[in-house]
Order: structure tokens, then C-alpha cells, then sequence
């Protein structure tokens, strides 16, 4: 019987071989050697990468015109033109502040010709913006002016460290009046290249300087008072974490930095801990993650700044599509920097009903003689369990607990979008950020969400309008977030909106015996409210952004928008990369079913150890026994399954109770009898 399958082992593996050899053999002929004649004509041969000039694509926008691959070699990605164009408006507003104070007024294309108002923004006026009217001029004299496109060689250094095509700079050099030059930066050679060819393109090398380097080290050779830039501009792709600490060095006295992040995944609190090794705080799951993520930016570019005797004042800070983009400007100053720990705040957050509180890291009080004393604060401000629910808290942050915004820079930018409209492709929405964003209260960090408040007790849904006049009756404040559409950013204890959503769950009843004794709702909507709501419906509850129809909260402006793949060099188009990434990820965290072929395949034929050793041998005997390749084709053969050989002498020595490992002559001949192996 050893004998038997010993035979029938070695004609199956030389069989085998045989067939390996020859389809080898085959498929070599099939391929053929390179034509030299397609190589001398300049034809790329199958596989290989035409040169980028060939895959370059023209892009418009705004008064810039790029050219760029279309492969992703240089990252681009036109969703975020609703980002350069509130970029070119900020730092035409801060351009007009900085040489407003010099006595030069700067002339935006489109712009009546008339006197505008410059806004103070100087921290040595305690932080207060104050109103002041261009310089008067003597009669006679000529005023500065600052154009477009023209050198102003007491403008504003601009730099933009992390270029890609160079688009930000050339629109910068295009549209924003009042530069003395601009600096468009990257890393990537064949970026720089790009940029140069879009300098030409554009007609303005006399403003945008090229430059290949590392933006880090780029910013830390600028950290001498007098080489410093006004403006610094980092848009990278991800997390800006390791710019941050060169850039508010390379920021001027008072000059502008403005940073995007797109890492919302970290930001929004799936990776907490991630979110801690580069911006220094934990970022929690919360349904005001949006407006959490951007305090923890502004949390970690005070922090930085305050190594140097720095700190940060936000002008506008906003959470849009898929990133958050932030506009501060940079001061020196001993004695503010001890105010900073004062500004920030850790959360603790039910993890049933929600509810958040917030506690300062430090304390400033007053003293005697105006001095102002700081000192640690005293916490927590909440029990070990919740006042509501009876759950646990978690801990996030520290964050900036100040306001977002200033309110009356916002105020300008909004007033000189609204009055040229025809400036910006996207002015219609940024005029409804900017709307709802001055509606927003500013003194109260965080929000609640409609949707949230209403499926923690298990009830219907009030209207925003029917929930904001309830609050209003009672006497405390209400807004919304340019964050979320459905946000309640009030200044009413947690207990107040429990009230007032005990009192709805009245009208619209819940079955309380659906309820388990220690969820969230059960425990709240025991408690008989203290505070009586009135829902009827105020005029003042609905915002005048809402009221003016404006574009306040942007629906998905293309198919299959959102943040694009990295650049790479000889990377597919963009469009190819996302959608072998779509397909790469599709169902990732549902397991498909399986094929009946794939699941007999997966299955163990033989239960007994052997199977492997006689898998491992028969792979020696193949490699030994393997023929020339000019041997003729072998003839067809009858596959036969292993699970049909007999078993050697030593495997009747296993537990018969396996059916596989049979050994009776009736099952093992039947097997050899179509080879003709069996007598």
C-alpha cells in the first residue's frame, strides 16, 4: 500500500512540473522582446510614465491661472477655494491695518474709492479695538497708495511655506494689494519647478520669490526681529503640529499667522491620545468636537508661543468642510504671558447625558493698586458622577476657553466682501460664515446639538426656533455655530436645558416602561422640572442670517469631495488615487462573504499533522525532479484530490474516530483505479 502511494506521489509531481515548465515557456514567447523601432519613434513603452508637461492640466481661479499635473505630484485640491478666498480677504483687511498706520491706503480692485475706516487692533490699548480715520492730509498732498500687483516696500512680507503649485502665493501677488514681496516655499523639487513655470505664467516674479527648502528651517532663519515676515501662511497636508513651533518665531511684532488643519479625525477625538503628542491636549468625542478641535489648535499656538514670551490673539477662527482654519495675530509681552494659563480650561463631559463643564487652569484676580493676581484655580466644579444621569465624567483638554473671534475685524471683513461681491467666487458663502459668526456668543465655549438634547430622553424633536424661545423666555442667551446648524451655544446651566426638555417630553409623552432603570433618560425625566418652559415662538429667536436666506452652512460642493491623497512623485491623477483608495476601503469594517470556492479551500482537508509534513515533502520532490524546459507537453491529466490518497502504514496508529484518515481497502483502491495504480 506504501508503495502504492509512494508511485502515485512522484507521477504527480513530475506531471506537475512538467505543466509549470511549459506554461512558463509559453508565456515568455508571448511577451516578446522590446521593438527598438517604438523606442527610436519616442513612444513610451506599456507601464512607463510620459513626461509631466505632457499630463499638465490648466486650472483658473480667482486672477490666478495654474498650471499643474495632472497626476498627484503637487497636492491641490479645489474644494478649499472657499479657503483662499477668505484668506485673500483677511489679509487684505490686515494690510489695510498695518498701513493704515503707516499713512498708506491700499486700493482693492472692484472697491469704491472712498475713505475707509481703520480698526486698532494693538494690544497696547488693553486689548480693546478702537475706531481711528485715516491720517489727514495737508492740502496738496498726495496720498500713498498701494495697488495690486505693485511693489510697496513698506508692505507686508508674506510667507507661504508649504507652496505645492504655488496657487495661495500667486493669487496673494494677484489680489492682495499693499506686498513688498511673497515667498512661495516647499520641500519638493518638482513642486518648485511648478511654481516657477506659474510665476512666469502669471507675470509676477517681481513678488513671488520661489524657494525650495524646509519650512521649518525655512522659519527658523527668520527669527531676527528685522527678517521676520507679516504674515505666514501654513496650509499642510495633515497636522501643521511640527510648523508651529518655528512659525510664531518667524511671525513679526503683531503680524498674522494663519494655519489650517485637516487632521479632523484626530482633532474630533478618535485618536485622543494622538491628539495629545501633537497639539497637547485630549480632544473627547462630543457633539461640539468641530468648535473643540478648533480651541485645541488655538490651546497649542498659545502654548507654543508663550516659550518665546509670545501669546496669541484670535481674529477669526473657523471650522469649515473638512478642516479648520484659524487667523491670529502674535505679540511679545512678558506680563500678558502670565495671563495665558487664566485663558485655558479642561472639560469634563457626562458620558451619558452629555453635559459639560469647564475649569479654568489658572485664576487672574484683582489687587490692590490695578495690579491683577494670578493664581491656580480651584476645581473640580462637578461630583464624581453626574448631577443628571449618575454617570462617569471624562476629562479633555486643556483648550482655549476665550472667544474665537474678534468680532469687529470680523465686522470689516464681512462689510468689504458684502460690498464687492464680484471679488470672490465663493463671496455668497462667505458672507454666511461670516454672518453667522457674528451672531455667535462669544463668550460661551462650546454647544449643545438639537439632536443630542432630544434622543438622550428618547423624545420627539422641538423645533431650534420652539427650543431657543424657551431659553430666551427664561431669561438666558441663545445662538448658533458656524460649526453646526443644529448647535445650542447658550449660556444656561445644564440643569436649565434639562428643565426645559422635561417640560417638552410632557407634551410629547415617552413610554416610560421602554426605559431602563439606569439609562440617562430615565433618571432625567424623574426628576420633576424647576423651571417652567414657554415654547412659544419669539422674534427674536430666529437670526437675522436665517431670516436674509444667506448661505450660511455649505452642502457637499462636488462628488467624492473632501481631503485629497498626498503627493507623490509619478502618483496617479487625483481622481484615479481616491478612487482606488474608495476601493481599498470599501467595507473595511464589514466582513464580506465569503465564496463557497475560497471557503473549501479555507477548510482543513486532512485533520492530522502529517498533512503539513507531507505538503513540505512533496515540494522538495517537485524542486528534484523538475525537467528541462524543451521536454514536449504533457499529456492531459486526471486531477485527484489528496484527501483521496491512502494514508501510510504509521497514520493507522491515530484515532480511528477520524473519518478522513480511513484505511479500509474499499476506499483506498477505488481511489488508484482510474490511474491504474491499483491490482
Amino acid at each position: 500500500m506504501s508503495r502504492a502511494r509512494i508511485v502515485l506521489w512522484l507521477s504527480l509531481t513530475l506531471r506537475s512540473a512538467r505543466s509549470l515548465c511549459r506554461a512558463r515557456f509559453m508565456e515568455g514567447q508571448s511577451q516578446g522582446p522590446p521593438n527598438p523601432a517604438a523606442m527610436e519613434n519616442g513612444t513610451q513603452p506599456c507601464g512607463e510614465e510620459r513626461p509631466p508637461e505632457a499630463q499638465e492640466t490648466t486650472v483658473t481661479e480667482g486672477a490666478a491661472k495654474i498650471a499643474f499635473p495632472s497626476a498627484n505630484e503637487v497636492f491641490y485640491n479645489p474644494v478649499q477655494e472657499f479657503n483662499r478666498d477668505l484668506t485673500c480677504a483677511v489679509i487684505t483687511e490686515f494690510a489695510r491695518i498695518q498701513l493704515g498706520a503707516k499713512g498708506i491706503q491700499i486700493k482693492v480692485p472692484g472697491e469704491k474709492d472712498v475713505q475707509k475706516v481703520v480698526v486698532d487692533l494693538s494690544e497696547q490699548e488693553e486689548d480693546k479695538a478702537e475706531l481711528k480715520e485715516s491720517p489727514n492730509l495737508a492740502p496738496g498732498d498726495q496720498p500713498r497708495t498701494a495697488a495690486v500687483g505693485e511693489i510697496c516696500e513698506e508692505g507686508l512680507r508674506v510667507l507661504e511655506g508649504l507652496a505645492a503649485s504655488g496657487l495661495r502665493s500667486i493669487r496673494f501677488a494677484r489680489e492682495v494689494p499693499g506686498l513688498q514681496f511673497v515667498v512661495a516655499n516647499d520641500a519638493s523639487a518638482r513642486a518648485v519647478d511648478l511654481i516657477r513655470r506659474n510665476v512666469q505664467l502669471n507675470d509676477v516674479a517681481h513678488l513671488v520669490q520661489p524657494s525650495q527648502a524646509d519650512a521649518r528651517m525655512l522659519m527658523y532663519q527668520h527669527q531676527k526681529a528685522s527678517e521676520r515676515f507679516d504674515v505666514i501662511d501654513l496650509d499642510p497636508y495633515g497636522s501643521p503640529a511640527p510648523f508651529l513651533d518655528a512659525a510664531v518665531q518667524a511671525v513679526s511684532e503683531g503680524g498674522l499667522l494663519c494655519v489650517t488643519c485637516t487632521d479632523m479625525a484626530v482633532l474630533a477625538g478618535n485618536s485622543g491620545e494622538t491628539c495629545y503628542s501633537k497639539y497637547g491636549a485630549m480632544a473627547l468625542k462630543s457633539r461640539a468636537c468641530h468648535e473643540m478641535a478648533l480651541r485645541i489648535v488655538l490651546h497649542s499656538l498659545d502654548l507654543r508661543a508663550n516659550c518665546y514670551q509670545r501669546f496669541v490673539v484670535p481674529l477669526l477662527s473657523i471650522s469649515a468642510d473638512f478642516y479648520v482654519r484659524v487667523f491670529v495675530r502674535v505679540f511679545t509681552g512678558q506680563a500678558k504671558v502670565k495671563a495665558s494659563a487664566s485663558k485655558q480650561a479642561l472639560v469634563f463631559q457626562c458620558v451619558g447625558c452629555g453635559a459639560f463643564h469647564l475649569q479654568r487652569l489658572g485664576k487672574a484676580s484683582g489687587a490692590s493698586g490695578g495690579r491683577v493676581k494670578f493664581s491656580a484655580a480651584c476645581g473640580p466644579p462637578v461630583a464624581p458622577e453626574c448631577e443628571h444621569c449618575g454617570q462617569r465624567h471624562q476629562l479633555g483638554g486643556p483648550l482655549w476657553a476665550e472667544p474665537l473671534h474678534d468680532l469687529d475685524f470680523v465686522g470689516h471683513v464681512l462689510e468689504a466682501v458684502s460690498a464687492n461681491p464680484s471679488r470672490f467666487h465663493t463671496a455668497e458663502r462667505i458672507r454666511g460664515v461670516l454672518s453667522v459668526i457674528t451672531e455667535e456668543l462669544p463668550d460661551v465655549p462650546l454647544y449643545y446639538t438639537l439632536d443630542q438634547l432630544s434622543s438622550t430622553v428618547h423624545c420627539s424633536t422641538p423645533s431650534l426656533l420652539q427650543l431657543r424661545s424657551a431659553l430666551l423666555h427664561a431669561g438666558f442667551r441663545v445662538s448658533i455655530s458656524h460649526a453646526c446648524k443644529n448647535a445650542v451655544k447658550t449660556d444656561a446651566p445644564s440643569s436649565a436645558l434639562w428643565d426645559i426638555m422635561r417640560c417638552w417630553e410632557k407634551e410629547c409623552p415617552v413610554k416610560r416602561e421602554r426605559l431602563s432603570e439606569t439609562s440617562p433618560a430615565f433618571r432625567i425625566l424623574s426628576v420633576e422640572p424647576r423651571l417652567q418652559a414657554n415654547f412659544t415662538i419669539r422674534d427674536d429667536a430666529n437670526p437675522s442670517s436665517r431670516q436674509r436666506g444667506l448661505k450660511r452652512f455649505q452642502a457637499n460642493p462636488e462628488a467624492n469631495w473632501g481631503p485629497r491623497p498626498r503627493a507623490r512623485p509619478g502618483g496617479k491623477a487625483a481622481g484615479e488615487a481616491m478612487e482606488e483608495r474608495r476601493r481599498l476601503l470599501q467595507n473595511k469594517r464589514k466582513e464580506p462573504a465569503e465564496d463557497p470556492a475560497q471557503q473549501a479551500a479555507r477548510l482543513k482537508t486532512f485533520p492530522c499533522k502529517r498533512f503539513k509534513e507531507a505538503a513540505s515533502t512533496q515540494a522538495r520532490v517537485q524542486a528534484a525532479a523538475a525537467p528541462p524546459c524543451g521536454l514536449a507537453p504533457p499529456p492531459p491529466l486526471r486531477l485527484v484530490s489528496l484527501a483521496q490518497l491512502p494514508p501510510g502504514p504509521r497514520w493507522r496508529k491515530l484515532d480511528r474516530n477520524q473519518a478522513p484518515c480511513a484505511s479500509a481497502p474499499d476506499q483506498v483502491l477505488p481511489a488508484l483505479r482510474p490511474l491504474g495504480l491499483a491490482h
